[in-house]
């Protein structure tokens, strides 16, 4: 089939200043991606936070429904964001290679797949929420606001997913102000409907309670992805949908398929690993288990830039992988992990100069948790900069389409290396609970260390998403014409 006409497309009107991945400063390009990405995320976690604020307003049986919704959704955002990361590969490296039909073609069937997906687990899950708790063993008194949650978010999944993909595509295509600017405009509007819901409004709205928060939620979300989807049928950001184009592609839903389902297991793995090693560390007592959540709630703050380094190298190695531009590509690699490596381990010296105030920030009240705290951040902190290489070079990984290294890595990490580790020093040394805290510098150095090792042989250079004869005969034709 004759491919759309580069010059003429409605899409792109200047592609040497739009698709600059592949030509210009590659510390200039990183950081514009990388910046509005770290904020991205930064606004996802306020989004959490403002449920968990007005939610604890009203007590403490409230809080504990989110909190027992908290894993399966967290599960269900990994199952959505692993088809969302092929989707993102496949986009970046087709618009790297200038074939635009394929990257609208993509977009389609992402989508596609995602929504039946979303809408199978959706159904499942409503019929589901109260078996799920009861496995659980969530109290009564707390499952019945925990199902009306669920069954509001599992409702809402088509959204949830349609949104995810939408950001991800985007991100593919190095356009990512958009996103940034929708979910800004969400999270307040979240903040403004979540009050209202929950605790009802002068009479003319009823006060819902935890049902509330996920209401707003829901809304919020729907908003987004619908938002998402006319921009894209629009076509003013680099990919133009047309109905047209939903029709299904069965065997290109099934290549998104298997190359998503890496990414998903790699979340899930993630989600379960922090589970077992908090069966650890709740062997150890209460304070134990205070300042575990603590030092995890401060790494999750420190990963932020760390994973926005990560994506905007991913969309960049995909877009120079797509245009045939290896070196570049390779460079891209580098040039990130190094800033990764330098910036977290700034950020590093920080937390262990500062672990005090942090831990005190979180906890203020109590003496033997911020003693206890300030040792586990010191221990961790000044291994940053090598978890900051391993998200660097996984991005990498993932923009060639070698999903299986990441996942890999994260097995190694989590099965192989941390847990094990942490196990071992806390409960046959006499370490004690200074071995948990030990498990996570010594795995962080050793999982980077392979992880260079392994981009180092260069494997990841001859796997391709599309077609070498993709590649050739698009730029081919965009030269000629």
């Amino acid at each position: 089939m004759k491919e759309e006409n580069f010059s003429s497309s409605p899409v792109l009107r200047d592609p040497k200043k739009e698709w600059c991945g592949t030509d210009g400063s590659i510390a200039r390009q990183l950081m514009r991606l990388a910046i509005p990405i770290i904020f991205i995320n930064l606004l996802q976690i306020t989004y959490q936070m403002t449920d968990a604020f007005w939610v604890g307003r009203i007590g403490a049986e409230a809080v504990a429904s989110v909190s027992v919704s908290f894993p399966i959704t967290f599960l269900l955002v990994s199952l959505a964001s692993g088809f969302s990361i092929a989707g993102t590969a496949l986009v970046a490296q087709y618009a790297g290679a200038r074939n635009f039909k394929m990257v609208n073609h993509v977009v389609s069937q992402t989508f596609i797949l995602v929504v039946i997906a979303s809408i199978i687990l959706g159904i499942i899950g409503i019929a589901a929420a109260p078996s799920l708790l009861h496995l659980m063993n969530v109290e009564p008194n707390v499952s019945d606001n925990a199902i009306l949650f669920l069954r509001a978010i599992f409702l809402g999944l088509p959204f949830m997913f349609g949104f995810a993909v939408f950001q991800s595509v985007m991100r593919g295509v190095g356009e990512v102000k958009v996103p940034m600017v929708i979910i800004l405009g969400t999270t307040t509007l979240n903040f403004l409907l979540d009050p209202v819901l929950i605790f009802g409004w002068n009479g003319m709205i009823p006060a819902y309670g935890v049902s509330g928060a996920a209401m707003a939620t829901f809304g919020t979300q729907t908003i987004a992805a619908l938002i998402g989807f006319y921009l894209l049928l629009r076509g003013k950001y680099h990919i133009h949908l047309k109905l047209s184009d939903l029709a299904p592609d069965m065997p290109l839903m099934k290549k998104i398929f298997f190359l998503g389902l890496p990414a998903s297991l790699e979340q899930s793995i993630r989600s379960l690993g922090i589970l077992v090693m908090t069966f650890l560390v709740t062997s150890f007592g209460t304070i134990t288990t205070a300042v575990y959540g603590v030092g995890t709630n401060l790494l999750q703050v420190v990963v932020i830039p760390a994973l926005g380094i990560s994506i905007a190298s991913s969309v960049l190695a995909g877009h120079n992988i797509g245009a045939g531009k290896m070196k570049r590509a390779h460079d891209t690699a580098v040039l990130s992990a190094v800033v990764s490596f330098a910036f977290l381990s700034v950020v590093g010296i920080f937390c262990f100069i500062f672990a005090s105030n942090m831990v005190s920030f979180f906890i203020p009240n109590d003496p033997e948790v911020i003693r206890q705290g300030t040792v586990f951040v010191r221990i961790m902190a000044l291994s940053f900069g090598f978890l900051g290489v391993q998200m660097s070079l996984s991005g990498i990984f993932r923009a060639s389409g070698n999903m299986m290294i990441p996942l890999l890595f994260s097995v190694v990490s989590l099965w192989v290396l941390q847990f094990p580790i942490a196990y071992m020093l806390s409960k046959h040394t006499s370490l004690g609970v200074l071995g948990i805290w030990w498990a996570f510098p010594i795995s962080y150095i050793l999982t980077a260390i392979l992880t260079m090792a392994w981009f180092l042989r260069g494997d990841w250079k001859h796997k391709r998403l599309i077609e070498e004869k993709e590649i050739t005969e698009v730029l081919v034709e965009n030269t000629i014409r």
